[in-house]
């Protein structure tokens, strides 16, 4: 067989970010517990169908603080000793050309600022060596099917504790530290998320001017994941929904195969991965002609309720504030155009306006769509903080079976997203530019 003689996997762009937090990881692990330990696995390898595997992406959380991407590795980390031991796959040359380079254990030490590394044939071995005389140990049960080597190299240790070693006694999520850690974007993460919401724009500007009465769905999908991949992203950072006409009025459409109307509403909630940063934007706009005075209406409503909701994102207040704020403009607005009835706080108190807006507003933004971070804090919805990263995205979905309405309304969906960093004195719209007014949206579908 061809050996391969390809350079190992390359290091992170800088070291020294991943030294950071895992010096600051190891600080509030040795604050809360001065015996702790972490145990991290990578994500595991998912099998797609016969001998294919699904497209691999390393676990958030182990990419954090490793910036080593490769999978069938595991990171344990020891707060009294500030030691970082490294298991990952050995350098294989027979393997290497199928699967590509691999930085191996000398790699992992030279690149990855691991203090100590081995293969990761020998954890089962070394394990419950690293794990004797810790108290507690950080490890997330039932999150990447590595329960039974961590509960096997404990019952190990205790077998030992004859010799004079000690066990482990507890075993804590280690979202509880890194979590935090990660709620809070540093200076450089939020330039990763500027980048990933660069190309994101792009991405939007290009589907408005392209799109056609006629096309698939999918086909304007083709040209936002195009974009992505040209301009550096690495995938896209979930399932794009690329919905038309009817489409756009269910929250989660996957399908993305219907022929676009003259006249649909095409509502594009797609965003780009880049440096494992993610962006996350809505869109909505006419294909093939204007909007028609129910849509702009709807349009405009959702508008008003989202930059509201921007307006509204600053240090000290909620996502529930944020919220609260967009569920008052739209359920006022629903009144103003008949499409519900009675006196507006009515409407809220008994939540009306969920038959049209039936999602939250807001959620965390990060490394993950979904980011990681506790959204209440001793029972109460948390206070925002400089760093926090959040998406503000109303929207107004009228069924096109809603018998309820005129016909004029139905079928009409409209969501508008863009990403906000929570700054010292405010905020920051990091996806701004992306055409949302209604005069920007017409100029550019052209």
């Amino acid at each position: 067989m061809t050996t391969n003689h390809s350079p190992p996997a390359s290091p992170p762009a800088d070291g020294t970010i991943f030294a950071t937090r895992r010096a600051a990881f190891l600080q509030a692990m040795a604050a809360a517990s001065p015996s702790a330990i972490a145990v991290l696995p990578a994500a595991p390898v998912s099998l797609r169908n016969g001998d294919v595997d699904h497209e691999y992406r390393q676990d958030s959380d182990f990419y954090y603080l490793t910036g080593f991407d490769e999978p069938e590795s595991v990171v344990v980390l020891d707060a009294p000793a500030k030691k970082v031991t490294l298991f990952v796959r050995a350098r294989d040359r027979d393997r290497e050309v199928w699967d590509g380079p691999r930085a191996g254990v000398a790699g992992a030490i030279e690149h990855f600022g691991a203090n100590e590394a081995f293969a990761v044939n020998e954890l089962d071995e070394k394990l419950p060596e690293l794990l004797q005389n810790h108290a507690r140990v950080y490890y997330r049960l039932g999150g990447r099917r590595f329960d039974e080597r961590l509960l096997d190299a404990i019952d190990r240790v205790r077998a030992r504790q004859r010799t004079g070693v000690t066990a482990p006694s507890e075993i804590v999520e280690p979202g509880s530290i890194l979590h935090e850690m990660r709620l809070r974007k540093s200076r450089d993460e939020i330039d990763q998320m500027r980048a990933a919401a660069r190309i994101t724009r792009e991405a939007h500007e290009l589907a408005m001017q392209r799109a056609r009465p006629g096309m698939r769905e999918y086909e304007v999908e083709a040209l936002l994941i195009d974009t992505f991949r040209r301009r550096g992203s690495e995938r896209p950072a979930y399932g794009s929904i690329v919905g038309s006409g009817p489409n756009a009025c269910v929250l989660h459409y996957r399908k993305n195969d219907r022929s676009i109307q003259s006249g649909d509403l095409l509502l594009i909630d797609a965003g780009c991965e880049y440096g494992y940063y993610a962006s996350d934007v809505t869109r909505t706009f006419p294909v093939g002609r204007d909007f028609s005075a129910e849509q702009q209406a709807v349009y405009e409503l959702v508008l008003e309720a989202q930059c509201e909701g921007i307006a509204a994102t600053r240090p000290g207040t909620t996502l529930d504030a944020i919220h609260k704020r967009c569920v008052e403009v739209v359920s006022r607005g629903l009144a103003r155009l008949g499409l519900l009835a009675g006196d507006v706080s009515q409407i809220i108190e008994q939540q009306q306006y969920k038959r049209f807006f039936m999602h939250r507003t807001s959620h965390w933004l990060g490394m993950d769509v979904h980011d990681v971070g506790a959204y209440f804090e001793n029972g109460s919805a948390r206070k925002l903080q400089q760093g926090m990263v959040l998406t503000v995205e109303p929207g107004i979905y009228i069924a096109p079976d809603d018998e309820s309405v005129p016909p004029q309304w139905r079928g009409i969906g409209v969501r508008i997203e863009d990403d906000v960093a929570v700054t010292g004195a405010g905020h920051e719209v990091l996806t701004a530019g992306i055409p949302k007014t209604v005069d920007e949206v017409r100029r550019a579908c052209g």
